[in-house]
């Protein structure tokens, strides 16, 4: 068994129970009979400035719009990639937002059966940030930088760039920088109290290290990739719901162009409407000043950037995360490219 199925097991029993509560492990689709759409479709998503098309969706009504009244939306919100993928599974929910990593990382343990990847949402968006005094890629030795959770994209993208620079490092937080998975919160917490030296970590978290915690962004990830362009949140749905109810992916793929639009035509607008959707979940908003700064360092698109996702799983692979794996059918645009089609928009190559 690969060490990425060792830990992402470790969720799926919460998660069973959590579909229970959902009544049932079945995904929406099954519950509509032959040829029917299904009643209601369930998205998962994350109360994050990289979710916010996501946010921007359920918060302004496009995805319910194009949907229309035939069809209920029901949501769930989620900290890790990885608590959504597990959700995805136990039929918890139909299609989520995630990175790029816990939708190879799904896609890998399912055998390629679970999930699709049907259209991009954000691009770039992860620095790591550090205390003051580290100035250089040299006065990493001996330090202790936090990632979101093990395995997840920014993990991935700091144990691979940290082997680039000749460190080493393992999953038990040993090695020559020492790497500790845990929520962004915590690592907000324990950065300002000294107890951390820095973080790999999506907005608005980075933004957030340097305006509340005093740190320097050491590295930008969009200085690493072509164009400065790789996939930071997607959309990924159940391979069964997606063939069941084609109609109503599409349609949300429908609001969801229309949603990336919203957050590139008005960003002010935009940055309202997420902070508010933001604050809803977690009972917080952010700062006028983070967001927008936030907001800077993100590219809002339908382009999944699928190079970028095989280039993760290289990575993943190479720093002991991953199982070789073939994807060549974790993507499925093409009704993200019949939306496009009518809209007189270009097709997107996978």
């Amino acid at each position: 068994m690969g060490r990425f199925l060792r830990f992402a097991a470790g969720t799926l029993s919460v998660l069973v129970a959590l579909a229970a509560c959902g009544g049932g492990t079945g995904g929406a689709g099954t519950s509509a009979g032959e040829g029917e759409a299904a009643a209601t479709v369930r998205i998962g998503y994350f109360p994050n400035v990289t979710h916010a098309p996501a946010i921007i969706g359920i918060e302004d009504g496009l995805f319910q719009e194009e949907l229309g009244d035939e069809v209920n939306i029901e949501t769930a919100t989620f900290s890790t990639g990885t608590e959504a993928v597990e959700a995805l599974f136990a039929g918890a929910i139909d299609m989520s937002f995630v990175g790029p990593n816990p939708a190879i990382n799904g896609y890998a343990q399912s055998n390629g059966e679970a999930l699709r990847i049907v259209s991009g949402t954000t691009s770039g968006g992860a620095s790591l940030v550090v205390a003051p005094e580290i100035t250089s890629v040299k006065d990493l030795a001996g330090k202790t930088l936090a990632s979101p959770s093990l395995g997840n994209t920014q993990d991935v993208a700091l144990r691979a760039w940290l082997a680039d620079q000749g460190y080493e490092t393992d999953l038990e937080g040993g090695g020559d920088v020492s790497i500790v998975p845990q929520e962004n919160s915590q690592t907000l917490d324990l950065f300002q109290s000294g107890e951390i030296d820095g973080a790999w970590v999506p907005e608005p978290w980075a933004t957030r290290l340097v305006l509340e915690g005093g740190g320097s962004v050491l590295v930008d990830e969009r200085d690493l990739w072509p164009q400065g362009e790789f996939v930071t949140t997607h959309l990924v749905v159940a391979t069964e719901f997606l063939e069941q109810n084609p109609d109503v992916v599409q349609g949300v793929l429908e609001g969801l162009v229309a949603a990336v639009d919203s957050a590139n035509d008005d960003p002010a607008g935009a940055q309202a409407t997420v902070n508010a959707g933001i604050e809803a979940i977690t009972g917080r908003p952010l700062t006028p000043e983070t967001i927008e700064g936030a907001w800077q360092n993100l590219t809002f698109t339908v382009d999944p950037v699928a190079d970028s996702l095989r280039e993760s799983a290289v990575d993943a692979e190479a720093v002991g995360l991953l199982d070789p794996v073939d994807l060549a059918g974790i993507y499925d645009l093409t009704l993200l490219n019949q939306v496009l089609t009518v809209m007189g928009r270009p097709e997107i190559a996978s």
